[in-house]
């Protein structure tokens, strides 16, 4: 039953108090009513609220002189009055009129998948709550996990017996699409869901009695701060309903206080992603709910974590110090909300005055991560950036990234390469200008990026050549830094011929099927690089045999599309790759095996995104994809300590999330003797084609070749080129 006030505010409300005109659309009725005529002393209410409220505050008056007449039902009464008719603070982020619920996603083969907030809110009241990528039954109909029923709904839940899924459980990822179906709809059952359910959340997980106790559940920092952002949306979603009760807003608001105090008293340990997210939190809470004791408190430690954390989350390159392009996107995003909320209430004086500035370097790596198929027409589930370390490309559409350049436009009027970004997109006319095609160089992140172009039709090649810094400090199977130094995507003409394998899933635990499965995604092998000891053919489970101990990726050369880097993974064997984009038509890599390991060598390859598309050639040592047009050719010519070349299975995923999946794809391995003290060389020319035929000449022989330079001779479509460095 909806009352006549939530009626005709469905069509006017707006962000965090109602639209301009709402004074005059209630001139004609009680602009003050009571809400009930007499005071309720059974009601359950969660008085514990107006200790924590400054009942001075303006507007709060009724609220203390009831109160103070002992009167706490009356109390309640106006302070949900007072919630429904504020408007002191503005949620951006937050429009009440012309909800556009998400629909049903679809996969780039166009398979339609049922996770639409409809399809959310609805599990929901059967108690299957929406996790990301956990699902019960067929991927495609994105059933959630259910949680048990009324009155027994179990948050310990943990079907997988999975690392991820009792931490996403307790964000409570489908309580904003229940608000927005009953935003839209005005079915009452969706509030009634958030109610019960949320109450029932609040009784079984107490705060934690000691910081030891913290952990990684629901009262994780991570956790809470996703919680507080959300429910700033809630209390506005759901606030002019009927079963929106006083007593129900006692509870909520109790509960909503104990979190954002939590986050003050419990900063996370290290600098990165989830102390982001805790800062952006905390000046939510303290911004748009400003009514409590400690509203100035949560917003003062939010800008102060903000302050810091903009300096220190970035590496002096602009990389985010997680290695994870995913989270550089997320942590730059959220650090623009923060800006974007400081505005909408006039706060700006508490940010940092060098506050945008310090995000510059930042914005402009994605410039440099965006593949040209960004710049075409077509549908938004074209994979637009790379998946290197725990990325995924799966979330990052056009649209999307569309989206983030237009924050940068915003955030840096004077840059015109944003504007270029921003406009270029979707094949329209561009404005501004782009950035010039020399190689690009993010030394301390160890990624190197060289193009011959910022059009649809343009190549780029995007080397990861891992280096560790002061968060991902080791390779351990939790961390966000894969061990794959050297690792390379080439994107020619629309096409990734080297998509990385991806992440597949954030399960670390080795007890269940995902946990191990995630080492095969992190597994160095099952990267383009370079590999000392046997590579399994078969799905490894329990070790991590070949891959590398250590990421010390180092810069060695960069001019002229030339670039030589080396990365030592072993104690006693450094790899080092040196690329030339010969003419910037077709490179060239010549890899090096340096130390006084003795063994076998790998030098593996994993082509495209579907088996069918790739050709392994065994005894020319390489490959080619058979595509109606647009293809490569892959030889390498290795030096006499050659042993074989031979096919093997790869896989590459798009998500992070194991319940969607993985595609099962081409790789193959060319495999070398290695000599103590001795290097062993290899020379890969990629070469782009229309189509193969067989009779494309490509050759290549080594020349003189010392401990700090190489040169080579190779010959392609009856050219030359002698291609040499030197440090």
């Amino acid at each position: 039953m909806k009352n006549t006030l939530f009626i005709c505010l469905f069509a006017l409300c707006a962000f965090s108090g109602c639209v301009d005109d709402e004074e005059d659309f209630l001139a004609g009725g009680n602009t003050n009513p009571e809400l009930t005529p007499e005071n309720k002393e059974d009601a359950v209410l969660n008085a514990a609220v107006f200790d924590q409220l400054n009942l001075d505050y303006p507007g709060l008056e009724r609220v203390k002189k009831h109160h103070e007449a002992g009167e706490d039902y009356l109390a309640a009464s106006a302070l949900l009055e007072y919630y429904r008719m504020r408007k002191n603070a503005e949620n951006p982020l937050l429009s009440l009129v012309n909800i556009e619920l998400k629909k049903d996603t679809k996969d780039k083969d166009g398979n339609s998948y049922n996770d639409g907030d409809q399809k959310t809110a609805d599990f929901a009241l059967e108690y299957r709550f929406y996790v990301k990528g956990y699902y019960d039954g067929k991927v495609e109909d994105r059933k959630p996990y259910s949680v048990g029923k009324a009155g027994a709904i179990n948050w310990a839940n943990n079907p997988k017996n999975d690392t991820e899924y009792p931490k996403q459980l307790h964000r409570h990822q489908w309580f904003l699409p229940q608000a927005k179906v009953y935003r839209v709809s005005g079915d009452e059952k969706y509030i009634n869901s958030w109610i019960e359910v949320y109450g029932d959340w609040i009784a079984q997980n107490p705060q934690p009695a000691t910081e030891a106790e913290i952990g990684e559940g629901p009262w994780w920092q991570l956790q809470v701060a996703t919680r507080l952002i959300d429910q700033v949306q809630l209390l506005e979603y759901f606030k002019h309903s009927d079963n929106f009760t006083p007593e129900w807003l006692t509870t909520f608001l109790a509960s909503f206080a104990e979190q954002a105090d939590f986050l003050v008293k419990y900063p996370y340990k290290s600098s990165g992603n989830i102390l982001v997210t805790q800062g952006q939190a905390l000046i939510t809470a303290g911004i748009l709910i400003p009514e409590f004791k400690n509203s100035q408190t949560w917003m003062d430690k939010g800008y102060s974590i903000a302050n810091a954390e903009v300096k220190n989350q970035f590496m002096s390159d602009g990389w985010h110090k997680e290695m994870s392009l995913h989270y550089h996107i997320s942590a730059v995003a959220d650090f623009y909300e923060t800006i974007r909320l400081t505005k909408a209430n006039n706060l700006t004086n508490k940010l940092d005055p060098d506050f945008n500035e310090h995000l510059r370097k930042a914005a402009e790596v994605l410039t440099h991560f965006t593949y040209p198929n960004y710049f075409k027409s077509g549908p938004d589930n074209d994979y637009i950036v790379p998946g290197f370390n725990d990325s995924w490309k799966s979330n990052w559409k056009r649209s999307t990234i569309s989206k983030n350049f237009d924050r940068y436009v915003e955030l840096f009027p004077d840059s015109e390469e944003f504007k270029y970004m921003a406009t270029a997109v979707n094949g329209n006319t561009p404005q501004g200008s782009h950035p010039d095609t020399e190689i690009k160089v993010f030394e301390d992140a160890g990624y190197y990026v060289m193009r011959n172009g910022w059009e649809t039709s343009s190549t780029v090649m995007i080397f990861s050549n891992n280096k560790s810094n002061d968060i991902s400090t080791n390779l351990d199977r939790w961390s966000h830094n894969q061990p794959d130094n050297g690792t390379f995507e080439l994107y020619i003409n629309g096409r990734n011929f080297f998509p990385d394998s991806g992440v597949y899933s954030y399960n670390y635990n080795l007890d269940s099927n995902d946990g191990q499965d995630r080492l095969w995604f992190r597994n160095s092998e099952n990267h383009n690089t370079l590999t000392l000891g046997k590579v399994e053919i078969i799905d490894k489970k329990n070790n991590q045999a070949s891959d590398f101990k250590y990421a010390a990726g180092k810069l060695l050369k960069a001019d002229n599309d030339v670039l030589v880097f080396e990365n030592k993974g072993y104690d006693n064997l450094t790899h080092r790759r040196s690329v030339f984009y010969v003419d910037k038509s077709y490179f060239v890599l010549v890899d090096e095996g340096i130390g006084n390991a003795a063994g076998e060598l790998y030098l593996n390859f994993h082509l495209c995104d579907k088996k069918e598309d790739v050709v392994v050639d065994e005894q020319a040592k390489g490959a080619h994809t058979v595509f109606s047009n647009n293809n490569i050719i892959v030889r390498t010519i290795t030096d006499d300590n050659f042993i074989k070349g031979a096919t093997r299975n790869g896989r590459v995923s798009f998500s992070s999330s194991a319940g969607d999946g993985y595609n099962e794809r081409t790789a193959y391995y060319i495999n070398s003797n290695k000599k103590a003290n001795e290097t062993t060389r290899f020379i890969t020319v990629i070469l782009p084609v229309d189509k193969y035929t067989g009779n494309e000449e490509i050759k290549a022989t080594f020349g003189e070749c010392t401990d700090n330079s190489v040169s080579v001779n190779v010959t392609v479509e009856g050219k030359t080129k002698t291609l040499s460095y030197t440090l």
